[in-house]
């Protein structure tokens, strides 16, 4: 993964210089009454956020230790609750380019 200086927003979460992750998934079962996304640790404490009105079905998460965050997806209804994880252990994040000057 590249280092982004600046992040990708100018203040909330996806704010300040760091590694990014943009993740693209499905649409749901129709049965499917709760999709909930997230990034577990999330280095802002954030829980895992409610998509199942997610039309575009995109996500982007700031990445701070690959090693111990995991995405997680929780697809649920009323008697099934089906939980996929996405280990980051495998991502190679590359040092930020020195400024010149």
């Amino acid at each position: 993964m590249k280092f982004i200086e600046g992040g990708l927003s100018p203040s909330g979460t996806l704010a300040g210089d760091g590694y990014f992750l943009a993740l693209k998934w499905s649409d749901p079962a129709q049965t499917v009454t709760s999709l909930k996304v997230g990034l577990v640790p999330s280095s802002t404490g954030m829980d895992l956020i409610e998509c199942i009105d997610d039309t575009d079905r995109n996500g982007v998460f700031k990445i701070t230790d690959p090693q111990n965050q995991v995405i997680k997806l929780i697809q649920s209804n009323a008697d099934h609750k089906h939980l996929q994880i996405l280990h980051l252990n495998g991502l190679v994040l590359e040092e930020p380019e020195e400024a010149e000057g």
